[in-house]
C-alpha cells in the first residue's frame, strides 16, 4: 500500500523508479504469502487461509482457485515429470526444431537470463490461469473467482484513470495506471518466474521420463535449497527459497522450513542440494539450460545452424 501511495504522489524518476521497485517487491511478497496459505501452511483454518490466499494474490491478479489446481495439484504432484508439470518444462530438440521460427526466438527470449518474467507471464499466468478451463466440479469456483477478481481489476483501473485526470489531465489519465498498476505487475511477474526458474532449473536439476519418475526424484532429487540475503527474504521471500522441505510437504509453515531443511539435509546428505544465491551462477545456467534430452538425462544448449 505505501509504495502504491508513494506512485500516486510523484512523478519524479528517480522516486517512480524506487517505489516501482518497492511495489514489485511487495507484491511478490504478498504473493508469497498467498501461495502459502493457498497451501493451507499459513493458518490452522483452511477458511482463513482460503480467505488470505486471495486476498494477498489479488495484488498479482493470480486466481487462487486456479492457482490450487495447477500449482498445488500438478506442478507439487508431478514435479519435473515430464508431460504432467508443466512449470518450466523443457523441449527436447525434436520440438523445438519443429517450431516455427517465430516461436523459436520466443522460446530463446523466454529461456534466456532475462525471459524469465515473460515465461511466466505467458505460459503460467494467461494460459494455465485465465485462458485455462477447468474440467468438472472446479470449473465453476474458477469461473466465479475470474470474475470478482477482473472485476475488481477493472474497478482499480477506473479508479486510477479518474485519479489521473483528476491530477493531471489526460495524459496523466493514460499515465497512473501503468504506473500504479502495470509496471509493479510485470516487476512481480519478473521476480516470480526467476524465483522458480532457479527452484527447478540448473545443468546439475534433473527432469524425469514418466517411467523413471517417484515422488522422490521430483521432491528431492529435483528442487533445491538456495541461501539469500537475510534481509531480503525476511523482508519478502519468506524463506520461498528454502525449498525443498517445501515439497517434501507443502503443509510446512514457512517459519519452520529452515529447520525442517536441517533435518532433511542430516538424513539424505548426498541427495539434498544447497548453495547460496549467485547471480553468475545463474548466468551460466540460463546459458547452459535451454532444450532437454530426457533420455539421457542432461541439460543441452540449441543446436547449431547447419
Amino acid at each position: 500500500m505505501i509504495p502504491t501511495i508513494g506512485l500516486a504522489l510523484t512523478n519524479t524518476w528517480w522516486a517512480v523508479g524506487s517505489w516501482w521497485i518497492l511495489s514489485g517487491l511487495a507484491v511478490s511478497g504478498l504473493f508469497v504469502l498467498g501461495h502459502d496459505a493457498s497451501h493451507n501452511a499459513l493458518l490452522d483454518s483452511r477458511k482463513a487461509n482460503r480467505v488470505v490466499a486471495q486476498v494477498c494474490m489479488g495484488p498479482s491478479v493470480h486466481v487462487e482457485s486456479a492457482w490450487d489446481l495447477g500449482h498445488n495439484r500438478i506442478h507439487h504432484g508431478y514435479t519435473t515429470r515430464q508431460g504432467f508439470d508443466f512449470v518450466w518444462h523443457p523441449l527436447t530438440v525434436a520440438e523445438y526444431t519443429a517450431l516455427s521460427p517465430l516461436k523459436q526466438l520466443r522460446h530463446r527470449f523466454e529461456w534466456s537470463w532475462l525471459g524469465s518474467g515473460a515465461y511466466f507471464l505467458r505460459e503460467v499466468w494467461w494460459l494455465k490461469m485465465w485462458r485455462f478451463n477447468a474440467p468438472g466440479k472446479r470449473h465453476d469456483e474458477i469461473v466465479r473467482d475470474k470474475v470478482v477478481l477482473g472485476s475488481a481489476l477493472v474497478a482499480l483501473i477506473a479508479a486510477s484513470v479518474v485519479l489521473g485526470a483528476l491530477t493531471g489531465g489526460v495524459a496523466n489519465a493514460i499515465w497512473m495506471p501503468i504506473k500504479l498498476l502495470v509496471v509493479p505487475f510485470l516487476l512481480f511477474t519478473q521476480i516470480i518466474g526467476w524465483t522458480v526458474y532457479i527452484h527447478h532449473v540448473a545443468p546439475d536439476i534433473r527432469w524425469w521420463t514418466r517411467r523413471e519418475w517417484t515422488q522422490f526424484h521430483g521432491q528431492m532429487d529435483s528442487t533445491t535449497i538456495l541461501n539469500t540475503p537475510r534481509i531480503v527474504n525476511f523482508l519478502w521471500f519468506h524463506n520461498i527459497f528454502v525449498h525443498v522441505p517445501h515439497h517434501v510437504d507443502a503443509r510446512i509453515p514457512f517459519h519452520k522450513l529452515p529447520r525442517a531443511a536441517a533435518a532433511i539435509a542430516a538424513a539424505y546428505p548426498d541427495t539434498v542440494r544447497v548453495s547460496t544465491y549467485s547471480f553468475r551462477k545463474y548466468l551460466r545456467d540460463a546459458r547452459a539450460c535451454k532444450l532437454y534430452d530426457f533420455e539421457a538425462a542432461t541439460w543441452l544448449p540449441y543446436p547449431t545452424s547447419k
